[in-house]
């Protein structure tokens, strides 16, 4: 494909076969406006050289950091092999795979794909991805609400990602569906006590497991208690931990739907993204799971065929009466999970899911031996993700970390004015000993210093440069 896909001629015999004069007569039904007019704050062009320069310098500015924070976002590794493939043209420029008879690739792909996390989270079908994590927990409140068809009230805890939170919100409230917030407990989980009473009369519940502070939820409880309310249970899933640890469509009876964010297979950490999100469901509520669906098939040869099915719940399909009108598929990182997955295959990932946890447990021993600093939940179970409590303030904690090339978590304040002094803390199986050694010894001496020194007098002594 040509860097510019017109050239003068062709543009002109454009005009020409349209008959309008130039491109801004072509376009004269769009009111003036609403044109943007020239892009004054565009700089000027750059070559080749003088571009890949700037990237470079950019990027050295950024610095390159230890890692020990998750919060919805992880570094895991990523085989060479993963985007080598991903990388390919067919995979990376491939669209939308309306055209069965030109896309069997990518349509056998994206069936490996939903057979794959069909398979990891033991539910019956899965989609061929959507938004993010964020955007699939949404959609997986509105379709509770539509296969429920008497509430429009879904319970949401506390613990789910704050983000995720306010963006199934966002979605949810211009269609009159109301999120009610179940507390947390002192545990860091769900309190299941008074699960009974609120979810009578609710259209369903979402079950995080992991939740936002890394500790394991009471998952059979909480979808035996949806059931017998007639609510619709949602799983709220890592993809690696449900390789470790029990997946949604055995929790209890088994959730209903169970959805999550891919970016822990095969999506780097790269400013925020681009992710994809995954739902799966029970077969029997599949018509009114959005999103792209593959199914195989055989040709008029007898050939197996793959191709999109059961379309008519799609946009393209019935427009607005569609399941959802905001949902997409996110190839690229799709292309990317599938061959992540089928690289490490099912040992694969339980060995990358044992070591997370397993560093995680070593990450948090080391921390909670300097002295005032000790474990938000000490005998609630976890994955790869605890919550620390400091005697010293967090923000200055976190920059001072910052200045010697550690990212060391994610202050809670933010989200929970309860944990103002809490540090969310994660370690996958990239941490060696010698990095979770050297936070260590960094944070000990980080914060036995804030606590010799008043506020106002506090400076890291060795600051690191960029």
């Amino acid at each position: 494909m040509p860097f510019i896909p017109h050239t003068a001629a062709e543009t002109a015999a454009m005009l020409e076969a349209t008959g309008a004069r130039s491109l801004d007569e072509l376009f004269d039904e769009i009111p003036a406006r609403l044109r943007s007019g020239p892009l004054t704050h565009v700089p000027e062009a750059l070559t080749e050289h003088e571009i890949g320069r700037l990237m470079r310098e950019r990027a050295a500015a950024d610095g390159e950091f230890l890692t020990f924070v998750g919060a919805g976002a992880y570094e895991h590794h990523i085989p060479a092999a993963v985007w080598e493939i991903a990388g390919r043209g067919e995979f990376y420029t491939a669209y939308t795979p309306y055209q069965a008879e030109a896309s069997q690739g990518t349509l056998q792909l994206l069936y490996e794909f939903q057979t794959m996390i069909a398979s990891l989270v033991g539910l019956d079908v899965a989609n061929a991805s959507l938004y993010d994590g964020a955007s699939a927990l949404a959609e997986a409140v509105l379709m509770a609400v539509r296969l429920h068809g008497r509430s429009r009230r879904v319970l949401i805890p506390e613990t789910v990602h704050p983000l995720y939170r306010q963006v199934v919100q966002t979605i949810v409230s211009a269609q009159a569906i109301t999120l009610d917030l179940v507390p947390m407990d002192g545990a860091g989980t769900t309190d299941v006590g008074g699960l009974a009473s609120r979810l009578a009369g609710a259209a369903g519940l979402v079950i995080p497991q992991p939740n936002f502070l890394g500790c394991l939820e009471d998952v059979h409880a909480m979808v035996a208690a949806a059931r017998a309310a007639g609510a619709l249970a949602i799983g709220l899933v890592n993809p690696i931990a449900c390789a470790l640890i029990v997946p949604p469509g055995e929790w209890g009876p088994g959730c209903d739907i169970a959805v999550g964010e891919g970016q822990p297979l095969g999506a780097p950490l790269s400013s925020g993204g681009p992710y994809f999100g995954f739902m799966a469901c029970r077969r029997e509520h599949v018509r009114q799971m959005p999103g792209r669906i593959v199914g195989r098939t055989v040709d008029a040869a007898g050939h197996e065929a793959y191709t999109l099915t059961l379309q008519a719940r799609e946009q393209h399909i019935r427009r607005s009466r569609a399941t959802s009108n905001i949902c997409t598929n996110q190839g690229l990182l799709v292309t990317a999970a599938t061959v992540h997955m089928a690289l490490l295959g099912p040992e694969g990932l339980r060995r990358v899911a044992a070591a997370a946890h397993a560093n995680t447990a070593t990450l948090r021993a080391r921390l909670e031996a300097i002295p005032g600093v000790r474990a938000a939940f000490p005998d609630t179970p976890f994955f790869h993700e605890v919550v620390l409590r400091l005697p010293v303030p967090v923000p200055e904690v976190l920059r001072a970390l910052e200045a010697q090339g550690i990212l060391g978590g994610c202050a809670l304040g933010e989200f929970y004015p309860a944990f103002a002094d809490s540090l969310l803390v994660c370690a996958t199986e990239t941490k060696t000993e010698t990095d979770i050694a050297h936070y260590a010894h960094h944070l000990e001496r980080i914060v036995t210093r804030r606590r010799l020194d008043p506020p106002c007098a506090y400076k890291d002594d060795n600051p690191r440069s960029p």
